[in-house]
């Protein structure tokens, strides 16, 4: 029979809840030129199908944190997938471009699957087994968004950009029925309802705030390049959203690459080592790839090539970043990946609105670099930043009631909240 209460839900429905959500951000990208032409819209309006996306992801994030941290996993993440189903048809059958964004706020509601999901992993493991559940969780989703420009490409050229959204709906379904399925309840009954002194308690945390701030420019040099980068490409060298897609790919296979080392060396290393190292390969990376451009290279498989080391950067970093935020605050795993969620999306989203406005004006692979290598060596500095809190830590500095819990677990065996 249906496993629907009992036992928890398996690594692998928790994967591919996080990567529907992963899959709806980016899928959609190639049709953005699409999508201002069939409905007589600026491309800076469209793109607020990317940005306001972002947006509306972060405000659904700061409820559905502690609305699960009350009523439990199951309830909300079922409640989500319908909403987001009936979104996926209004925006694949939206006669103008207000709908279409109304309804693309509305599919934003996925996010519950990255929220509930890393929830579900902290209810269940240490701070350490965490990274590494959410390691293995990041390498499994990555083909989501490497495939999943990719594929809107194609249902772009072949269907059009509405087919898109039908696909959405469709997946949604089944993922429906999957969690009904499997997502059995992780969270402890009885828990007191959502209060503002929750937030407020992660808010005065400088170690979550390095950790948020760390994960927020990550992050967002992926948002700076996925809305950038369908701009550039055709600006500077006619790529077709196929192609674009192609390139859009190349950065999520890099964060396959660093997600599944970052996997196997978790348990070794602890959080530190991964978190510094993926921001130093990043910043290498666009370094690097800002002097060969800024020399006069015009090809888009350098830019590709470059960018190809955010993604490995992030995949290293990424999971010890998530782990650590859910660690601040155990008790709070939903309402900390929620606020953290939600403040990572919202600076997604002004980064994503400032791209679209500057490669409007300058659609130039030096400008769109530039962006990138200023948001990684700023997540540089807040990883270093939350190294040295953790290392004070350890050292047997005492922290305030906000951070109560012990960096040890971030650097070796965790014991459970």
């Amino acid at each position: 029979m249906l496993r629907l209460t009992r036992s928890p839900p398996r690594l692998i429905t928790l994967t591919l809840l996080t990567a529907l959500s992963a899959l709806t951000l980016n899928m959609v990208l190639p049709s953005l030129p699409s999508m201002a032409r069939d409905l007589a819209a600026r491309e800076s309006v469209t793109a607020l199908a990317v940005s306001g996306y972002m947006l509306a992801s972060a405000l659904f994030q700061l409820g559905l944190g502690p609305v699960s941290d009350h009523f439990g996993r199951r309830p909300v993440m079922l409640g989500a997938l319908l909403l987001f189903i009936g979104a996926s048809l209004g925006c694949m059958l939206a006669p103008n471009v207000a709908v279409l964004l109304a309804c693309r706020v509305l599919q934003a509601v996925i996010v519950a699957g990255v929220v509930v999901s890393s929830a579900a992993i902290r209810d269940q493991h240490s701070a350490v087994e965490s990274a590494t559940k959410l390691s293995l969780i990041a390498s499994a989703m990555a083909v989501a968004p490497m495939l999943g420009p990719m594929l809107g490409g194609v249902l772009d050229v072949s269907l059009g950009w509405r087919a898109v959204f039908a696909l959405y709906a469709l997946l949604g379904g089944a993922l429906l029925l999957l969690a009904w399925a499997d997502m059995g309840e992780t969270r402890a009954p009885g828990l007191p309802a959502p209060r503002l002194a929750d937030w407020a308690a992660l808010l005065r945390s400088s170690r979550y705030w390095a950790y948020v701030l760390c994960t927020a420019f990550s992050v967002g040099a992926f948002y700076v390049f996925v809305t950038g980068v369908p701009y550039v490409g055709k600006a500077a060298w006619g790529l077709s959203p196929a192609e674009v897609g192609l390139g859009v790919g190349s950065i999520t296979g890099g964060f396959l690459v660093g997600a599944a080392i970052s996997a196997r060396q978790a348990r070794r290393l602890g959080v530190g080592v991964p978190l510094v190292a993926g921001r130093v390969v990043a910043v290498l990376g666009m370094a690097l790839g800002l002097g060969v451009f800024a020399a006069g290279a015009a090809h888009p498989l350098a830019l590709f090539g470059f960018t190809l080391f955010i993604g490995l950067g992030n995949g290293l970093t990424l999971p010890s970043a998530n782990a650590g935020t859910l660690s601040v605050r155990p008790a709070l795993a939903g309402t900390a990946a929620g606020l953290g969620g939600a403040l990572v999306m919202a600076w997604g989203a002004v980064l994503s609105t400032f791209t679209a406005l500057v490669v409007e004006v300058s659609p130039t692979p030096v400008a769109l670099l530039t962006l990138l290598t200023g948001c990684v060596l700023l997540s540089l500095a807040a990883a270093l930043v939350a190294l040295r809190l953790e290392r004070a830590a350890a050292h047997g500095a005492a922290p305030r009631p906000a951070e109560e819990e012990t960096a040890g677990g971030l650097h070796g065996a965790s014991r459970d909240a």
